[in-house]
Parts: structure tokens; sequence; C-alpha cells
């Protein structure tokens, strides 16, 4: 089967909003299928506004704004769940139900996005386990898990509908150094198995050891970012 040459996200001239505020000006840039891009700048710049525009959970931006073949900036409410089953989400904080296991969190997000059949989601559940090493974990309350374990379930639960792209967060802010760079690790495997990735960070040091194509974001702009050789 051919892959489409369409790109997996692409804005074109977008203005992001957030509560009315233009928080980015005349966005242009797009990710292929499969690319790995670091998204940078100071706290408070529009790194999590432009990545909430995208997964629309902030007003609709003007200009072109396309996500996993969605239109995002003329999107019905209705078509919200559809955008995001496409995508996955990982945040800074976990946003875990902490009165139920790992396997009942990743269970319950399958069930709301439509997974009926049984066998398929112990399936699922066992296979984007194992993906993220938390194999022997599955019966653990969240509590019980260190914060690197913790932000593997999110990214387990990210990956349950097999998305086109990932988007994070800051995935590793609220980790300590060497548990961070498991983190950042597990991410570059699952996108050299084809899934593309946009990470907020602000952790220089992973630019310098792992170099990879950086978008930076400042006085309302998003420019490509050249790391110094």
């Amino acid at each position: 089967m051919l892959l489409s040459a369409e790109p997996v996200l692409e804005l074109i001239n977008a203005d992001i909003f957030q509560e009315g505020e233009l928080i980015l000006d005349d966005v242009t840039f797009k990710m292929e299928k499969g690319e790995f891009v670091y998204l940078i700048g100071r706290t408070g710049c529009g790194k999590s506004s432009l990545l909430k525009t995208l997964y629309a959970d902030l007003s609709k931006p003007k200009g072109k704004v396309t996500v996993a073949g969605v239109s995002v900036e003329s999107i019905k409410r209705v078509k919200i769940p559809l955008l995001r089953r496409k995508i996955g989400i990982i945040f800074q904080d976990f946003q875990l139900l902490n009165d139920r296991s790992v396997a009942d969190n990743l269970i319950f997000v399958m069930r709301a996005t439509g997974w009926k059949n049984s066998v398929k989601i112990k399936d699922r559940l066992n296979d984007v386990l194992m993906r993220v090493g938390l194999t022997s974990s599955m019966n653990k309350m969240p509590h019980q898990l260190s914060g690197g374990e913790q932000q593997r379930v999110v990214i387990a639960r990210a990956l349950l509908n097999e998305p086109v792209i990932l988007l994070a967060d800051e995935p590793t802010g609220n980790l300590d150094p060497e548990v961070a760079e498991e983190i950042l690790n597990l991410f570059f495997e699952i996108n050299r198995n084809g899934t593309a990735v946009l990470m907020a960070t602000h952790n220089h040091q992973f630019l310098l050891k792992y170099p990879a194509r950086t978008l930076r974001v400042a006085d309302k702009k998003v420019m490509e970012h050249a790391m110094p050789a």
C-alpha cells in the first residue's frame, strides 16, 4: 500500500488565539509523516497554545491548520473526538485516573473511543504496555508508580488508537534527568516505528545530544531553529 504524500501536520498563515487574544501570528510550517520535531521557547511563549490548537482544545485558528487530514480551522465540535483518535496527546502532568489501575486507565480510554471487542481490547492493552516496558505493572495503581512509569502509562494511552502523530507538551518536565532521557529515547523508538512526534521541551541538552529538526517559538512567531555546530 502506498503512503499518502500529504503532510501529517500543516499550518499556512495561521493565527492562534486563546480567549480571544492573539498568541501566535502568521504561523506556517509542516511536518511529514514519520518526522520528529522539537518545539522550543520560553515559558509563556505559546508552545502549549499551539499544541492545544492542533488537537482542537482552544478556539479555532484563522488561516489553514490541518492535522492528520482534518481541517482544524473549520472543525465541528462533534468531529473533535474523531480528530483526537488520529493523534496521541501527552501531558506533563500525566492526567491519569487515580482511582483505577493502569490497565483500567487504558481500557477506559479504549471504551470511550469506540473499542467494544474484549479480546481486541486485551490484545491492544498488552501491546502498548509492552512497547513502553510496563507489562508487569498493569494491575498497579498510579500512586504505586514512579513519575517515569506514570509518564510511560501516558505514552501507552496515547498509542492506543495507533496515532499518526504524537503531540507532547513538556513530557519530561517533571522527571529527573536520567528518567527524562529514558522517556526521550522511548519517543525516538516510537518515531522510528513510523509515528511522527512534535515535542515541546525546555531541555536544550536533548537538542545537543539527540539533534532533530527544531522549531522555536518567540515574539508570536514560529521559526525554524538551527542549533550551533
